[in-house]
């Protein structure tokens, strides 16, 4: 029995050394305002499981009046990033399939005589690839915010560090800058002709 009672407390004091998971990492005298200003979090926290938690259910996720009035401590939670998420993918299924639509409706050959319908058909084209093209740009600003998500910086200003907040994230779920950064940013651009 003295032997066994030995090994027990050399188990306590080997974890109580080990990092608890979802605990804050200490802060460096160099990190950046991002590092800061958000807590640390696990793989599993970043895959959308959380822990010590239900996970969440994807079937009843809130809606944007419910994600505006949660508190500010509930900044980025799991149940806003798998709401993000859930917008993202969508977003991102409706430019493929207009991708895909685009590309079939551009095969369907129409051989017309008159040159003004032509034209017309031709400028219809020519304004459909116009479309596309910007939601391909949309796709990879997109795709960006997804592996945001997984990354666990979504929602956090690139060069502040300062939540971005939910109405911006709603209205524009690829945010990647705060409203008065993106002011900033759109301010210098006016004066110096980015």
């Amino acid at each position: 029995m003295p032997a066994s009672a030995a090994k027990t407390p050399a188990k306590k004091t080997a974890a109580a050394t080990e990092p608890k998971p979802g605990k804050a990492a200490p802060i460096k005298d160099d990190a950046s305002p991002a590092q800061v200003a958000r807590p640390a979090t696990s793989d599993a926290q970043r895959a959308g499981a959380s822990s010590g938690r239900a996970p969440v259910d994807l079937d009843h996720l809130p809606t944007e009046e419910e994600l505006v009035r949660m508190p500010e401590g509930d900044y980025m939670n799991d149940v806003q990033l798998a709401f993000f998420r859930a917008r993202l993918q969508q977003m991102e299924q409706e430019i493929l399939h207009n991708a895909g639509e685009t590309t079939e409706h551009l095969r369907e050959t129409v051989i017309v005589p008159d040159p003004a319908d032509r034209a017309t058909i031709e400028e219809e084209h020519a304004l459909e690839l116009r479309t596309r093209d910007r939601e391909r740009k949309l796709l990879k600003k997109v795709q960006q915010a997804l592996a945001r998500i997984d990354s666990g910086d979504y929602g956090w200003c690139e060069e502040t560090g300062d939540p971005i907040g939910i109405p911006r994230l709603l209205a524009r779920p690829t945010a990647t800058l705060s409203l008065e950064a993106q002011q900033r940013r759109e301010l210098k651009q006016k004066m110096y002709g980015d």
